[in-house]
C-alpha cells in the first residue's frame, strides 16, 4: 500500500511565505507613495486652485436688476414710472398637490384658465425649492382676497416689487412703446452680464430706443449655497445702479389733447404730429387706434393679443411714423416753390374749367372743383387748391425739378427722428420706376405726382417735418424725441439737439414769404380752403388742406361721395404752423377715410393750436 502522507519540506513552505510577504509589502509600500504623491500634489501644489472650486461649490455671485430709469414729458409730467407691485408665487416643493392648488388659486382670484398653461411652462424645468410666478401683478382686490385665505394655500406667498406702469395708457402708447418679458431671442441679443437679472426689456418706442439708458448697472450678491442650490445667506451685497431718467420733448397737454381728438371722430383712424419748427422739438406724436401698453408689462394674455394684432384698426401700428400716405394737396406749396425758383411768372392766370387735357387728347385730369376755378395765379390756386393750375405747373416744369424739390425736402427719406421703426414714404421718379416697375413714365404721372397722387408717399412725421421747413423759410432741423437725460442728482446732462441739417433753397426769402402768405390765405382769406377753421383763432397760422384718393374714378363716372363705402372714403390732411411770424408749433393731420380735409383734418388742427397758445404752450 502506497504512503499517502508524503514528507514535508517545511524550510521551503517557509521560504516561499516570505517571498509572498515580501512582494506583498513592496506593492503596498508603492501604492501608499502614490498616494501619498497624489495627495501632495493636490494639497500643496494646487492647493489654491482646489481651494477655489471648493469655495465656489457653496459661494455664488447672483445678479441683482436695477429699478429702471423713469420718463418725463417737458412739462414735468411721470409718462413711465415703476409703481409698487405685488406677484403670486409658489414653490413646488411646498405644495402638496399642485395641479390642484394651481386651479383653485386661478378660481379665487380670477385668474383666467388660459394662463393655465403660461404657468404650467414657468414650472417645468424649475427647480422644486425655487418660487415660480403665478400672477405677476395682483390687484388691491386679489391681494385682499388672498391674504384672507393664505392659510389654506402652503407654499404660495406674495412677493412686492416694482412694476413698469404708464399713467397716460393709450394717449402716450406708440411714442413711449412698452417693456414686456425678455424673450430666449433678446437674450442672445443681450448676452452682457448686465442683463444677468432682467425680467424685462424696451420692446418700442422709447423704452427700446434708450433700452441701454434707462435699464441701469447691475449689482450683485454673494450668497452662500447648499448642494442643492438653495441659499443659505447674504455674504455681500453690491447695489445695482438705477436707469437715467429721460425727459422727452412731448408736451404731455398737447399730447392727450390731439389723442382726445381723434378719439373724438367715432371710429376714424389718423395720426397728429407737432413739433417746435425752430428746433425740431416733438411736442406731440399720435396715433389712434391706440392700445394700453400696460397690459404687456406682466404678460400679456393671448386672447387679448390675438385681438389687438389681428384687428383690421391695427392699434399695434404706428401710422404718425409707419403710416404712408398720398399728401395729396398738402404739396402743393412745394410744387409753387419749384415754380419760382424755376424762374415762371406766378403772376400769370391759367384758366381752370374744371379740367385739364393734353393737346390732342381726350383723357380729362379733373380737379375737385367740377365747375372750375377760373382764373388763378400761384397765390390763388395755392389758397383754393386748384387742381388744374398745377397739373398746368408739373407739365410745364417737368418730372425731375418737382422731385429735385421734393427730395430737398426731405420726401423718401427718413428724418431721422430717435425712434425705431420710422418708414420713409416714397419720392417716385422716372428712374424709380424704370428700376422697380421696369416700365416707362408718363406724362399723365407728371399731373397728379403734381397734386401729391400717385406713386407719391409721405408719413405723418415727413409731412409736419416739412411743414416745420417752410415755416422756418428752408432751416431744416431733424425731429427729435429726448430732450435730455437726468444726472443720478437730477440735473440735466447737455440736450440732444443737434444743430440744423442743412438750410435749403435759401437765396431769396422773398421766396418763402411768398408761399408762406399764401397759407395764411388758406385759413384766413375770403376763399381759402380752410377759412371755418380760422375764424377767432387766438393766433394768426397758416395752413394748407389736402385729400388723397383711396380709389380712382373711371372717365366716365361722377363721384358721389354718398355712395362710396368707407373703407373707400378720401383720406383728409391738413398742414398748418403758428403763429406767421415767429412760428412755434407746426403740425400735420391725417384722418384715414376722413373725406375732407378742410372739414374733418383742418379742425383738429385748430384744436391743437388753441390748446397750445390759450393754455401757456406758446407766446402768442
Amino acid at each position: 500500500m502506497k504512503n499517502l502522507h508524503a514528507i514535508r519540506d517545511s524550510e521551503k513552505e517557509r521560504d516561499i511565505f516570505y517571498d509572498r510577504v515580501i512582494f506583498a509589502g513592496i506593492i503596498m509600500l508603492i501604492l501608499v507613495a502614490v498616494i501619498v504623491s497624489r495627495l501632495i500634489y493636490l494639497q500643496v501644489y494646487n492647493h489654491l486652485h482646489y481651494t477655489t472650486l471648493s469655495k465656489e461649490n457653496h459661494i455664488k455671485i447672483r445678479p441683482v436688476a436695477p429699478p429702471r430709469g423713469l420718463v418725463l414729458s417737458q412739462d414735468g409730467v411721470l409718462l413711465a414710472e415703476n409703481r409698487p407691485s405685488f406677484s403670486l408665487y409658489l414653490v413646488p416643493e411646498k405644495v402638496g398637490d399642485l395641479d390642484k392648488t394651481i386651479e383653485e388659486l386661478t378660481a379665487l382670484l380670477g385668474i383666467p384658465v388660459s394662463t393655465r398653461s403660461d404657468i404650467e411652462g414657468r414650472l417645468e424645468g424649475s427647480p422644486k425649492f425655487a418660487p415660480v410666478v403665478i400672477d405677476a401683478d395682483l390687484s388691491a382686490e386679489q391681494l385682499a382676497i388672498f391674504s384672507v385665505n393664505q392659510h389654506n394655500f402652503p407654499g404660495v406667498g406674495v412677493d412686492a416689487g416694482l412694476s413698469r406702469y404708464y399713467p397716460l395708457g393709450e394717449d402716450t402708447a406708440h411714442v413711449l412703446g412698452y417693456v414686456a418679458r425678455i424673450s430666449k431671442k433678446d437674450k442672445e441679443i443681450f448676452e452682457d452680464k448686465n442683463y444677468g437679472a432682467t425680467n424685462h426689456i424696451g420692446k418700442t418706442g422709447v423704452e427700446k430706443a434708450r433700452e441701454n439708458i434707462l435699464h441701469g448697472q447691475v449689482g450683485e450678491r454673494t450668497v452662500e449655497v447648499n448642494a442643492e442650490g438653495r441659499v443659505l445667506r447674504v455674504l455681500e451685497r453690491v447695489p445695482p445702479v438705477p436707469g437715467k431718467n429721460i425727459v422727452l420733448t412731448i408736451d404731455s397737454r398737447l399730447q392727450s389733447v390731439a389723442a382726445q381728438s381723434l378719439r373724438d371722430l367715432g371710429g376714424l383712424k389718423g395720426a397728429i404730429v407737432a413739433l417746435e419748427p425752430s428746433s425740431g422739438a416733438v411736442l406731440a406724436s399720435v396715433s389712434y387706434p391706440s392700445f394700453n401698453p400696460n397690459e404687456f408689462v406682466n404678460g400679456i394674455s393671448r386672447e387679448l393679443y390675438k385681438e389687438w394684432s389681428s384687428s383690421k384698426a391695427r392699434p399695434l401700428f404706428d401710422r404718425a411714423l409707419q403710416g404712408q400716405y398720398p399728401p395729396g394737396s398738402t404739396i402743393k406749396p412745394m410744387v409753387g416753390l419749384t415754380a419760382i425758383l424755376d424762374g415762371k411768372n406766378i403772376n400769370r392766370k391759367i384758366i381752370c374749367p374744371g379740367w385739364f387735357s393734353f393737346p390732342g387728347d381726350s383723357h380729362r385730369y379733373r380737379c375737385w372743383e367740377k365747375d372750375g376755378h377760373g382764373a388763378v395765379d400761384l397765390k390763388a390756386a395755392i389758397v383754393r387748391s386748384c387742381d388744374v393750375y398745377f397739373y398746368k405747373m408739373s407739365d410745364e416744369l417737368g418730372i425731375q425739378k418737382v422731385v429735385n424739390v421734393l427730395d430737398g425736402f426731405g420726401f423718401g427719406r427718413k428724418t431721422g427722428i430717435d425712434l425705431p421703426g420710422e418708414q420713409k414714404g416714397l419720392l417716385p421718379s422716372p428712374e424709380w420706376k424704370r428700376q422697380n416697375k421696369n416700365l416707362p413714365w408718363y406724362p399723365g404721372e407728371t399731373l397728379i405726382t403734381g397734386i401729391g397722387q400717385g406713386f407719391l408717399l409721405a408719413t405723418p412725421i415727413q409731412l409736419a417735418h416739412f411743414t416745420a421747413t417752410i415755416a422756418m423759410k428752408g432751416q431744416v432741423r431733424a425731429p427729435y424725441l429726448v430732450q435730455h437725460i437726468e444726472n443720478s442728482d437730477g440735473s440735466p446732462e447737455v440736450s440732444l439737439q443737434g444743430p440744423p441739417i442743412q438750410a435749403i433753397f435759401a437765396d431769396n426769402e422773398e421766396y418763402w414769404q411768398i408761399i408762406a402768405d399764401s397759407m395764411v390765405e388758406v385759413v384766413h382769406g375770403s376763399s381759402g380752403t380752410a377759412r371755418g377753421s380760422g375764424y377767432g383763432a387766438p393766433v394768426r397760422f397758416a395752413g394748407k388742406t389736402g385729400t388723397s384718393q383711396v380709389f380712382t374714378i373711371a372717365q366716365d363716372e361722377e363721384f358721389d361721395e354718398e355712395k362710396v363705402p368707407a373703407h373707400l372714403k378720401d383720406h383728409a390732411l391738413f398742414i398748418a404752423f403758428a403763429p406767421t411770424e415767429n412760428p412755434q408749433i407746426a403740425l400735420a393731420v391725417v384722418v384715414e377715410n376722413g373725406s375732407s380735409g378742410s372739414s374733418t383734418a383742418a379742425p383738429i388742427a385748430r384744436r391743437m393750436i388753441d390748446a397750445f397758445f390759450q393754455e401757456g404752450g406758446g407766446d402768442g
